[in-house]
C-alpha cells in the first residue's frame, strides 16, 4: 500500500460514461475545497486524455524531483500531478497497456511528496478498468467516491456499472452528480432542460447513495476551463457555483460522518 499518511481525505471521482464533465467536476471540487480552508492536491490519472493541467492553466509545469519525493505543481492553491508533467510534448498519445498505468499510479501515490492534506482528489478515466481499481487497490483505507452523470438514459446507463464497481469494491459513495442538467440563458438567467433529466435521483434511489444535485450547462463553466481557472472560484454567484458549493458541504458531511482514518 502507498504511504499516504499525510492525507486526511481521498476522494476518486468516477463515471461510467466518458463526456460527462468529470474531469471539470474534479477540478471544482478541488478548488472548491482550497477556498475553504482545506489543504487539497489533485491526481490526474486520465493517462490517454489528461485535462487538469489545462483547465488549472497550468502551461509549463514539469515533475521535478525533492528530498521526499516528486514534487506536485501547484495552481489555484491546489497540488496537483499529471502525466503531462513528464513528457516532453504534450501533444504526444500516452500508449501504454495496464501494468505501466498501474506502475504510474503506484508511483503517483507513493513517490509524490503530497505533504499534509486534508483532501486528494483522484481524477479517474471513464469506464471500470485498470486505472480506477489500480487506485482502488493501492488505496485501501479512507478513500470515498463521487459519481458524475448527465441527464441521458445512455449515461445513466454505463453510469450504474460505476456505482456496481464501488459497490463489489466496498468503495462508500459520497452520492451522485447530474451534471449538464438544464441550460442557463445567459441573457435571462432561466434554466431550460436540453436532455432528459434526472438520471441522477434515479440512480441514487436505485442504489441507496445520496444526490448531489444538478449542474447545469453555463457559458461561465466552458470560458472557465478555456482560461485555466475554476468556476466556483472564477464566478462564485453562478448558479453552477452554487451548486457545487452545495454539493462541497454535502461531501464533506459524509466523509467526516463515514470517517475511519488509516
Amino acid at each position: 500500500m502507498s504511504d499516504l499518511s499525510g492525507v486526511k481525505n481521498r476522494i476518486i471521482v468516477l463515471s461510467g460514461k466518458g463526456g460527462v464533465g468529470k474531469s471539470t467536476v474534479s477540478v471544482n471540487i478541488a478548488a472548491g475545497l482550497a477556498a475553504k480552508g482545506f489543504k487539497t492536491g489533485l491526481m490526474d490519472v486520465d493517462f490517454h486524455g489528461p485535462s487538469i493541467p489545462t483547465m488549472l492553466g497550468i502551461k509549463d509545469g514539469s515533475a521535478v524531483g525533492g528530498e521526499n519525493g516528486i514534487i506536485p505543481v501547484e495552481s489555484h492553491g491546489i497540488k496537483v500531478i499529471s502525466i503531462s508533467f513528464f513528457v516532453d510534448n504534450r501533444d504526444e498519445a500516452v500508449i501504454w497497456r495496464g501494468p505501466m498505468k498501474a506502475g504510474a499510479i503506484k508511483q503517483f501515490l507513493g513517490d509524490v511528496d503530497w505533504g499534509d492534506l486534508d483532501y486528494l482528489i483522484i481524477d479517474a478515466p471513464p469506464g471500470t478498468g485498470d486505472e480506477p481499481l489500480s487506485v482502488v487497490q493501492e488505496i485501501k483505507t479512507s478513500l470515498t467516491s463521487v459519481i458524475v452523470t448527465t441527464p441521458q438514459l445512455v449515461s445513466e446507463t454505463d453510469v450504474r456499472k460505476s456505482l456496481n464497481f464501488c459497490r463489489k469494491l466496498n468503495i462508500p459513495v459520497a452520492g451522485v452528480i447530474e451534471n449538464m442538467s438544464g441550460f442557463v440563458c445567459p441573457h435571462c438567467g432561466e434554466t431550460t432542460p436540453i436532455f432528459r433529466s434526472g438520471a441522477g435521483s434515479r440512480l441514487s434511489d436505485e442504489f441507496h447513495v445520496p444526490f448531489l444535485g444538478t449542474i447545469p450547462v453555463e457559458p461561465v463553466i466552458g470560458e472557465a476551463c478555456d482560461t485555466g481557472v475554476p468556476y466556483i472560484t472564477a464566478h462564485p454567484e453562478s448558479v453552477s457555483s452554487k451548486s457545487m458549493s452545495a454539493m462541497l458541504d454535502s461531501i464533506t458531511s459524509f466523509i467526516n460522518s463515514n470517517s475511519t482514518g488509516e
